[in-house]
């Protein structure tokens, strides 16, 4: 089974970067990206297409990061510590019924 799952993120991984990079060979042609103040930048097509969606997902990740904290953060407060169980002492000890008392099972 696990290999099985690790079989499938490899081919997983290996169809994504199969299809970026046919997507890269697609658009090689050189584009203009004209921003302010006169200035421009030559570039293949394919490298504004995925710095766009990197800054994106950038942006995203950012976004997302002061809502994942508050959970987390909400999360630690409602987790209970173990309770706590104070080392066994001779007296209990002696009132502790013996394994060979006990019913079989548990029951």
């Amino acid at each position: 089974m696990k290999h099985l799952l690790w079989l499938l993120k490899w081919m997983l991984k290996a169809a994504i970067f199969f299809t970026l990079f046919a997507f890269a060979l697609n658009n090689q042609e050189d584009v203009t990206v004209r921003f302010f103040f006169g200035t421009h930048w030559h570039t293949p097509l394919v490298l504004v297409v995925l710095s766009t969606f990197t800054l994106g997902v950038a942006v995203g990740v950012l976004g997302m990061v002061p809502r994942w904290w508050m959970h987390r953060k909400a999360a630690r407060r409602t987790i209970a510590p173990p309770p706590v169980v104070p080392p066994p002492t001779a007296s209990s000890a002696a009132a502790a019924p013996s394994p060979s008392s006990l019913p079989p099972h548990g029951i």
